[in-house]
């Protein structure tokens, strides 16, 4: 089987910003087909539109298969393998800055973020089922992320069993605070994939 990756970008992001046109360049030297979907309507982001992008260029999904998020891009993530079916497992997930409990300093964004903060916050996840097609998971946070406070970490530990990497002040992991390689996650990635051979 090949490897496939598929890199999903933030909240009002592109697949061209930061660390990932880093990362999909050093994954196709690795011998990945890598996927950087343009999200629909990226400066409103919604379950109903980014979820169906994802099943689309995913197509079907098996243990070669592995995801990279970006903030937003890990709910989406998250929320994808909700949608799989029973017996459908992937070969890991990388969580880069993702959010499961809380965000921080979204009013000063306006009604409209707070607007797409509660419909992926308030909108129920089942994080067992999605740990079922998950076998092995990476979340990094960075100790003074402005968005995503460091206790996000508890629910990808405990619920979704992901080994927790913490960057020092890294931020919200963007371009604009200077983030263009991520090496870490490119080393979660192939400790995914190296878990997931040894498990076949």
């Amino acid at each position: 089987m090949h490897k496939r990756a598929f890199i999903i970008h933030g909240w009002d992001g592109t697949p061209e910003e930061g660390w990932l046109p880093w990362l999909k360049t050093e994954l196709k030297k690795q011998g990945f087909e890598v996927v950087t979907p343009h999200m629909p309507d990226a400066a409103r982001p919604r379950i109903f539109n980014w979820i169906p992008k994802i099943s689309e260029i995913v197509g079907t999904a098996d243990e070669q298969t592995f995801f990279v998020g970006h903030s937003m891009g890990c709910q989406a993530i998250v929320r994808y393998l909700e949608t799989l079916p029973e017996n459908v497992r992937v070969g890991g997930a990388v969580f880069v800055a993702g959010f499961l409990t809380r965000l921080t300093n979204i009013a000063e964004e306006g009604e409209e973020s707070q607007d797409i903060e509660k419909h992926w916050l308030e909108t129920p996840l089942n994080l067992e089922k999605i740990k079922s097609h998950l076998p092995n998971s990476v979340a990094i946070f960075s100790d003074n992320d402005p968005f995503v406070p460091m206790d996000n970490q508890d629910r990808f530990r405990d619920e979704l069993g992901s080994k927790i990497v913490v960057e020092h002040a890294m931020g919200h992991f963007t371009e604009d605070g200077g983030t263009k390689e991520l090496p870490s996650a490119l080393e979660a990635v192939l400790k995914l994939v190296a878990s997931s051979n040894s498990s076949q």
